[in-house]
């Protein structure tokens, strides 16, 4: 591993470490730029979440850093209490299952406790 990767490796480390909940995206939550980060924030949005995004497009190096981080070669990923959950389609299938709002309540983080039907 560079030394650069080694670096970017840290510092998502420490962003998962200290965030609840955190969504490595195309773009930001106010504007996604590709429709799976967009599905994903609304997943999270419908849910009242409350998530920090970070945008890997403003970064080539977080980019490519993120992927080899959490060994999952595509984005959006989101991480809920420093563990990888996954990216959009386990997302959706997590949300609509229940399992992600169960996730949540296990970890801790609060939520608007809504369902897939609602």
């Amino acid at each position: 591993m560079s030394e650069q990767e080694q670096q970017i490796h840290d510092w998502i480390r420490k962003q998962v470490a200290n965030n609840d909940v955190v969504l490595f995206m195309k773009g930001t939550k106010q504007f996604p730029q590709c429709g799976f980060s967009g599905q994903t924030v609304q997943v999270l949005e419908y849910l009242g979440v409350d998530f920090v995004d970070i945008n890997v497009l403003e970064d080539m190096a977080l980019r490519e850093g993120i992927k080899s981080f959490s060994n999952w070669p595509t984005i959006p990923q989101l991480y809920i209490k420093g563990e990888f959950v996954g990216g959009c389609d386990i997302v959706r299938e997590m949300f609509e299952a229940g399992e992600l709002q169960k996730m949540l309540d296990d970890k801790g983080v609060p939520y608007a406790r809504k369902s897939a039907l609602a």
